[in-house]
Parts: C-alpha cells; sequence; structure tokens
C-alpha cells in the first residue's frame, strides 16, 4: 500500500472525513506549487472543524425537538408590523441567556408566537446551547406519569438541565392542581437559574383558571415577568393570511 493510501487510511481510521475527501484536491493543488506544506495542512484541518461544527449544529438541532425549522428570515415582518423588529433580532443575539431573562410571547392563534420561538431556539442550538422545545400538553402529559411513577424530582432534574427551554402554547388545556405544582416546581428551579420561552394564547389573568389555583398561578408567572421580555401580538392568524372572500364568506 502506498503512503497516500495509507494517510487516507489512517484519516478514516481517526474518523477525519473530510480530510480525507479533499486530501486529493489537497496534494493536486501541492504538486502544482499552488500550496505549500503548511497551507495545505491548514486548508484540511480547517475544513475537518468546519465539517465537525456544522454536523454537532445539525444534531443539536435534530435532538432539540423544533416542530419545524424556521429562522427569523422566514419570518413575515411585513403581515405583523406591529412586532417590533429589531428587538427580535436582539432576541436572537442570544443575550438573554446571559442575563438569565425568560421571554413570553402572548397572542391569538396563528400570529407567529411558535415561529419566533422557534426561530430564537434554532439560533441557539445552531450555537450548542442546550436547547429543548415541547408543547405545553405534552409536558403536562410527562409530569402527570411522572407524579403517578413518583418521579417528580427526577422530571425537574431533566428539565433543568437546559440552558433555553422553550414551551409552547399554555392555556388550551386546564391542568389539574398537583400537576399545576409540579409546573410551578419546575419554573422556580429555572428561575434566575435558566432562560425559557413560552408562548400563550390566554392573557395573564386568566392563567387561574389555566391552572386551576389562583395562588399558584400568580406564583407561576411572578417568577416568569420579573426578568422578561413580553411580546404581545396583535395581529391576523398567518392560517387564513393567503384565503380569499367570496361573496361574504371566507373561503
Amino acid at each position: 500500500m502506498s503512503n497516500y493510501n495509507q494517510l487516507i487510511n489512517n484519516f478514516n481510521t481517526l474518523k477525519l472525513e473530510k480530510m480525507a475527501e479533499i486530501m486529493p484536491l489537497i496534494v493536486e493543488e501541492h504538486n502544482n506549487n499552488k500550496l505549500s506544506f503548511i497551507d495545505g495542512l491548514l486548508r484540511l484541518t480547517d475544513a475537518e472543524i468546519a465539517f465537525k461544527d456544522d454536523r454537532a449544529k445539525r444534531i443539536n438541532i435534530q435532538t432539540s425537538s423544533f416542530p419545524y425549522i424556521k429562522t427569523i428570515k422566514d419570518f413575515d415582518f411585513s403581515y405583523q408590523p406591529q412586532i417590533n423588529k429589531k428587538q427580535i433580532e436582539d432576541l436572537c443575539s442570544l443575550r438573554f441567556l446571559s442575563d438569565k431573562k425568560n421571554i413570553i410571547f402572548l397572542g391569538s392563534p396563528g400570529v407567529g408566537k411558535t415561529h419566533l420561538a422557534t426561530a430564537i431556539g434554532i439560533e441557539a442550538a445552531s450555537q450548542r446551547i442546550s436547547t429543548y422545545f415541547i408543547n405545553f400538553s405534552s409536558l403536562m402529559l410527562k409530569m402527570k406519569k411522572a407524579i403517578s411513577e413518583k418521579r417528580e424530582g427526577e422530571i425537574i432534574k431533566h428539565f433543568l438541565k437546559y440552558t433555553l427551554l422553550i414551551i409552547d402554547e399554555i392555556g388550551y388545556l386546564p391542568v389539574d392542581k398537583e400537576t399545576t405544582y409540579l409546573f410551578f416546581q419546575l419554573i422556580a428551579a429555572r428561575y434566575e437559574n435558566k432562560s425559557t420561552i413560552l408562548t400563550t394564547n390566554q392573557p395573564f389573568a386568566r392563567w387561574g383558571e389555566v391552572f386551576g389555583d389562583s395562588v399558584v398561578a400568580s406564583a407561576i408567572l411572578d417568577r416568569l415577568v420579573h426578568h422578561c421580555e413580553i411580546i404581545k401580538i396583535n395581529g391576523n392568524s398567518y392560517r387564513i393570511k393567503d384565503k380569499k372572500i367570496f361573496d361574504g364568506e371566507d373561503y
């Protein structure tokens, strides 16, 4: 076996896939006096680092359980002109994470709350920040199961580990008191420790109805809004954006 082939095998053994892939090009450029030995090594290692970073980013996004892949560039600010675009862009800078701040998107169904929350989350995951997205009803089911199995501490510990936790669609289903209290424990554990993004279609005055306990709901809100960006979206649903009206009826 030639030294060249042995080198390619070594790259593959060491799982340096990108270096093995571009090695022929580097050798060709070096032989044509277009690339020095040191510059060739630099190109090889730069390519491998970029490849591994991109793969890690994609894996982190995949394991964050986003409902879809949408970034801030995909959001139509012209359809929701009351949203402060610069504020959203600042949130996408992730400065709020170092301040341990929360974000709450408040508005009717379909106005873009989940899209914006997801876009910020994808930015965080892209930077290899531990991020997790979960629908509120799914979280409540997981918590009810943990309560029945007496694993309350375990589930709090699990969701506390994420630097950014995104909880989507608070308010569609009522919650029993036992699960409400466990949710309060999670919010209290993350308070001034980790950042949480929530979306909700319910004004804060009605969270007592959602959680079945006004006192605990107030305690939850108190910890969420203390260090928080609250973004209220008053607009039309994106889901009817392209609908036409014929003969006075929605179509």
